[in-house]
């Protein structure tokens, strides 16, 4: 995918308002932020201690461009930040860390496929394998396959975290193995080679608020 330059970008950004259309500047409602303990599909994701994400990093309300349609995210590799776009001059701000690879990528994308608890296995070739701190034996009675890395299995320290967006581009239909993912650290950490990082509270929580066919700008 060709880069394109911040400005032109974010003038691709704007749509024509629709006439009659009137936007409330009312800050829409939103369920406090909860770094606490989750529960999710039999497994135990612990809770992040307030000292462990500093206030900067914490999902929150902002003020965001009133022009762009709600329901689209912006990813700002330099500022190290995705933002959820909502109604009227509104977003969430969310925290990332951005692996090597990622920082290049710009442009438009879209979200082509979710996946809970996903397993390292990549599914692009060529992509990095996020190895976990200790891969498990093979279960008794089972073989190993000799024809490759082995799937790390989902848990509460898998390293691809709890959910993952996988993105690809607009205009190639290209998936080059970028995704928004968790981690099973207490803050954004060191990401993976190949995608944007969040501890698994914040990705749970935006993946609860995103659907297939998202659009993804990067700036």
């Amino acid at each position: 995918m060709p880069d394109l330059s911040r400005r032109a970008l974010l003038a691709g950004l704007a749509l024509v308002p629709v006439a009659g259309c009137v936007m409330s500047d009312e800050p829409p409602e939103l369920q406090p932020v909860d770094y606490g303990t989750v529960f999710d599909g039999g497994r135990t994701i612990p809770g992040v201690l307030p000292e462990e994400l500093p206030v900067s990093q914490r999902r929150r309300l902002v003020d965001y461009d009133p022009e762009l349609d709600a329901g689209r995210i912006v990813i700002d590799p330099d500022e190290g930040a995705l933002y959820l776009t909502l109604r009227g001059p509104y977003a969430l701000r969310y925290s990332i860390a951005v692996g090597r690879d990622a920082l290049g990528y710009h442009g438009e994308t879209e979200i082509f496929e979710m996946e809970e608890w996903p397993l390292t296995q990549p599914s692009v070739p060529g992509m990095p394998m996020a190895a976990p701190a200790a891969m498990p034996a093979a279960p008794a009675g089972t073989v190993a396959a000799d024809d490759g890395p082995m799937p790390a299995p989902a848990g509460p320290s898998y390293p691809l975290g709890a959910r993952s967006l996988a993105l690809r581009s607009m205009a190639s239909a290209t998936d080059r193995g970028i995704r928004i993912h968790g981690t099973p650290l207490s803050s954004t950490g060191t990401p993976s080679s190949a995608g944007y990082r969040m501890i698994n509270q914040e990705i749970i929580d935006l993946y609860s608020r995103v659907t297939i066919g998202t659009r993804v700008s990067i700036l």
